[in-house]
């Protein structure tokens, strides 16, 4: 959409000024916050969209989202951003966890399991889930459970968990391959970008301690029924305008000063920018290459923290071959698949499905005609009513760099919110938040950039999350 035609602050205008640099989630709830406190802002992006990597674009007659991006109901920041946007009915949650979870591999043929919650306490809710999941044997099951207390147990935020990797903790206590696979990547995967052994157990701990193991519904799992591009921007971009942010697209920032009265100026093609913050809202190569001169005491390390890939794979066939909105598979390099034909306005009695791959890096590169010629037979396994459907399209989304990888050490190397520059600040999954890439985290940095910058300022700031905290 173009840009939105509220005007640059006046210099009469007595407010604090604010540049945000980057249109994504972290970027567009920075300024939220800020101008939400009665600061004026003005919001770079240099695409022609915001929503940063969770887009939507236009394919024929549909209307597709880059990658399969659901919530859970403990991403209260996430929630927190799809109310302030109103599109909170657009992203329902489900009632209840539940995950069908299909393997296609065992002797004596596909099996369907589902790992669901019961409306019991913490940790009973998922007793009998565990119980009778098929995909592990009972010794496994009670293993698992006792690694569950296990985890339950520790301190997401101990550095010495960031300096393990998760698979040594599962090996440790007890977690046989078949455990991991069914069960504890079958979850980490997805919401870590990586497999165990490539995985901090901070992070790792963060996610199923605060997903599974704290409230009941903590992971019901919420996705959009329209497309990311409605919430992440058309709505987003609303929002902003309403509260009078000068927003800025296909404009990148080009070069970051600050000025002798100890202010900052950002260069913009055709354009000089002056405010009294600026927030990096840009993935951390981007942020290095902006950052001034000792903003940090060691820069070079966010060249440090990298990155990880997620692929998607689009697959239109001419009938419905799938009845529920979504599975995850055992014994097959599919892992999970998503109904998206409502969303992406396809008609004509034909269905549309997302097959999302994270932690990618052996396949984000291969032509197309060879993931064709590996998953169509691949969802024909799995699906049966698949086999004799005709294949209308079949597409790849890549995004290459989607994720930080969330590597043993990385928390050593994300920073805060504040720089040692007066009135810098940054934002982004990739920073200290605690949680891995995910958008919950983008949010959450858009509050700690936003909260110190206002603190600078002297504005009060009630944090979104207080009350939930």
């Amino acid at each position: 959409m173009p840009p939105t035609d509220a005007p640059a602050p006046r210099d009469g205008d007595a407010r604090p000024r604010a540049v945000v640099v980057g249109g994504g989630l972290a970027g567009i709830t920075t300024a939220l916050q800020l101008a939400d406190a009665g600061v004026a802002v003005t919001l770079l992006e240099g695409r022609p969209r915001l929503g940063g990597l969770a887009f939507s674009f236009r394919r024929g007659e549909l209307t597709v989202d880059n990658g399969q991006h659901v919530y859970l109901r403990c991403c209260t920041a996430y929630r927190w951003f799809l109310d302030r946007v109103d599109g909170a009915r657009l992203a329902p949650l489900q009632d209840r966890l539940d995950v069908p979870v299909l393997d296609v591999a065992h002797p004596r043929g596909p099996r369907l399991g589902r790992i669901r919650r019961d409306p019991l306490p913490v940790p009973f809710h998922l007793a009998r889930s565990l119980a009778t999941y098929p995909h592990l044997s009972l010794a496994e099951r009670a293993s698992v459970g006792r690694a569950a207390l296990a985890l339950k147990r520790l301190d997401p935020a101990d550095p010495a968990l960031d300096g393990i990797d998760f698979a040594t903790w599962l090996g440790r206590h007890g977690q046989t391959p078949r455990a991991i696979e069914a069960l504890w990547d079958l979850v980490g995967i997805p919401t870590l970008n990586a497999p165990a052994p490539d995985a901090s157990m901070g992070l790792a701990a963060m996610v199923f301690k605060t997903g599974l193991l704290t409230d009941p519904g903590a992971a019901d799992i919420g996705w959009a029924h329209v497309p990311l591009g409605h919430l992440h921007d058309t709505l987003a971009a609303k929002t902003l305008d309403g509260l009078g942010v000068r927003t800025l697209l296909r404009t990148k920032a080009e070069r970051i000063s600050r000025t002798d009265d100890g202010r900052w100026t950002v260069e913009v093609p055709g354009e000089t920018l002056e405010a009294d913050a600026v927030v990096l809202a840009v993935p951390q190569t981007e942020t290095h290459a902006l950052l001034p001169e000792d903003a940090l005491d060691d820069a070079d390390r966010l060249l440090d923290i990298g990155t990880a890939p997620i692929l998607d794979l689009h697959v239109v066939y001419d009938r419905k071959v799938l009845r529920r909105p979504f599975f995850t598979a055992l014994g097959s390099p599919v892992q999970w698949v998503f109904d998206r034909t409502a969303s992406s306005g396809l008609t004509g009695g034909g269905q549309y499905l997302a097959v999302s791959q994270s932690a990618a890096q052996d396949e984000i590169d291969e032509p197309v005609a060879a993931l064709r010629e590996r998953y169509l037979p691949e969802l024909e396994r799995l699906l049966p009513a698949a086999r004799g459907a005709g294949v209308r399209d079949f597409f790849v989304t890549r995004e290459r760099t989607a994720t930080f990888a969330p590597t043993p050490g990385v928390g050593r190397l994300r920073p805060g919110a504040r720089t040692r520059a007066p009135g810098l600040y940054l934002a982004g999954a990739w920073t200290a938040t605690g949680w891995p890439a995910t958008m919950e985290g983008a949010v959450r940095s858009g509050f700690s950039a936003a909260g110190a910058a206002l603190s600078a300022f002297g504005r009060r700031h009630d944090h979104p999350l207080q009350e939930a905290a």
